[in-house]
C-alpha cells in the first residue's frame, strides 16, 4: 500500500484469534535481526487488525477500519497489534465531529452557564457559586465539560472560551452585588492550564474586575491539583501576579494527584477543593469508610496549618455533610445543597434562602 504499509488478507477467519495469530507471526518475522553492511539492525512493525464479515462491509471501509485501527497501535506504543472497536471508533468519530463543531458553537450561542452553591458547613449560608459550563448541542443535547474542554484545549479555543466565562461570570456577580449589596459572594472560575500559561490573563482579569466593580477578593480561580503542581516559570509567575491582585486561587480535584506539600508552601494557594472520591466515603455512618475519614480529616488540618481553606466537592448526602463539619471543614458543595442551576435559581436563593 506504500513505502512502509502492506496488507494482509485472512480468507476464511474463523474468528478474531485467528487474525490475531497471523500479526503475531508478522511481527515475530518483522522483529528478526537483520544484517545490513556488517551491523545488526531491528526492525519493529505495528499492525492494525479487523475482522468483518466481507458480504457486510466494502473494501473501502475495510482499509479504512484498518487503517484507523494500524494508528491505536502505534499510538499505544507501536511493535504491537490493536483489535478494531466499533464502539470505540464511534466514540472517536463523535470527538471528530464535536471538535469540528465547536469554533461556532460559542458564536451561535449554544454554550450556556450555570452556577453551584457553595455553602459554609457550620450554618449552610451560601457564601459564594463555582461557574460551570455547558453546551446545547443541537444533535446530543447537552454536553458537560469533561465531553468537551479537552478538545477546547486542543484546537485552542480554550483561550476564547475560558475569557467568555470570566467575561460572563463577572457581569453576573455585579448583577448580584447590586440586587443583593448585602451579600458578597464569591464566584469561582476553572481556569486551564493554557490559559495559565497566557501572561495576558493578569491584564484581562485587572480589566475584568474593573469593569464589573467585582472585588478581587470575590473571584476564585480554580486550576486543577496536577496542573498546579507542574507550574513554574513564566505560569508561577502568572499565578503570583493574579495573587498579587487580590484573585483568591484554589486548587481543584486535591488528593488525586501526587502532591509535593514542599511545593505547595510555596504557592500563591488560598484554598484545597477536596477531591469526590475522598468525600464519597463518608456517605453513610453504617458505611463510612475509617481510611477515607481520616485522610479528609488529615487534608483539612494540613490545608488549615498552612493558612489555607478547604471547600468539600461532591456533598450528596447529609451524614457526608455532618462528618465534614466534625472535621472542621469550611465550605462545601454538591446535591445535598443543590445542583448547578442557572442564575435565577441563586437569584431565588439568596432571596428565599435555600
Amino acid at each position: 500500500m506504500g513505502g512502509d504499509e502492506f496488507v494482509v488478507l485472512v480468507e476464511e477467519c474463523e474468528n478474531a484469534e485467528t487474525a490475531i495469530g497471523v500479526a503475531r507471526q508478522a511481527l515475530a518475522a518483522v522483529r528478526a535481526p537483520l544484517r545490513l553492511a556488517g551491523h545488526s539492525i531491528t526492525i519493529s512493525a505495528s499492525v492494525g487488525v479487523v475482522e468483518a464479515p466481507a458480504a457486510q462491509t466494502t473494501a473501502a471501509e475495510l482499509m479504512k477500519a484498518a487503517d484507523t485501527t494500524l494508528y491505536w497501535a502505534k499510538a499505544e506504543g507501536r511493535n504491537r497489534w490493536a483489535l478494531f472497536d466499533p464502539e470505540r471508533h464511534a466514540r472517536e468519530i463523535t470527538r471528530y465531529e464535536l471538535s469540528a463543531s465547536l469554533p461556532k458553537a460559542l458564536q451561535r450561542g449554544e454554550l450556556f452557564i450555570e452556577y453551584q452553591p457553595l455553602v459554609r458547613l457550620r450554618d449552610e449560608e451560601l457564601t459564594g457559586v463555582e461557574v460551570l459550563v455547558r453546551w446545547q448541542h443541537p444533535t446530543w443535547g447537552r454536553l458537560y465539560p469533561d465531553q468537551f474542554i479537552g478538545l477546547a484545549e486542543e484546537t485552542g479555543l480554550i483561550a476564547p472560551l475560558g475569557m467568555w466565562v470570566l467575561t460572563s461570570a463577572c457581569q453576573q456577580a455585579r448583577s448580584w452585588r447590586d440586587k443583593f449589596p448585602d451579600r458578597a459572594l464569591t464566584i469561582s472560575v476553572n481556569v486551564s492550564p493554557r490559559q495559565v500559561k497566557d501572561p495576558a490573563i493578569v491584564d484581562d482579569v485587572a480589566d475584568l474586575l474593573a469593569a464589573s466593580g467585582l472585588a478581587p477578593e470575590r473571584l476564585q480561580l480554580e486550576i486543577t491539583e496536577s496542573a498546579i503542581m507542574a507550574t513554574s516559570g513564566e505560569p508561577l509567575k502568572t499565578l503570583h501576579a493574579l495573587a498579587d491582585l487580590g484573585v483568591q486561587i484554589a486548587i481543584d480535584d486535591f488528593g488525586t494527584g501526587y502532591s509535593n506539600l514542599a511545593y505547595l508552601r510555596t504557592l500563591p494557594v488560598h484554598c484545597l477543593k477536596l477531591a469526590g472520591p475522598f468525600i464519597s466515603g463518608l456517605r453513610t455512618p453504617a458505611q463510612a469508610d475509617p481510611q477515607d475519614r481520616a485522610i479528609v480529616g488529615t487534608l483539612i488540618r494540613l490545608a488549615h496549618t498552612l493558612g489555607l481553606s478547604v471547600t468539600a466537592e461532591g456533598v450528596e448526602t447529609e451524614a457526608q455533610a455532618d462528618a465534614l463539619r466534625k472535621l472542621g471543614c469550611d465550605t462545601a458543595q454538591g446535591f445535598r445543597f443543590a445542583a448547578a442551576a442557572p442564575a435565577d435559581a441563586i437569584d431565588e436563593w439568596l432571596t428565599f434562602g435555600g
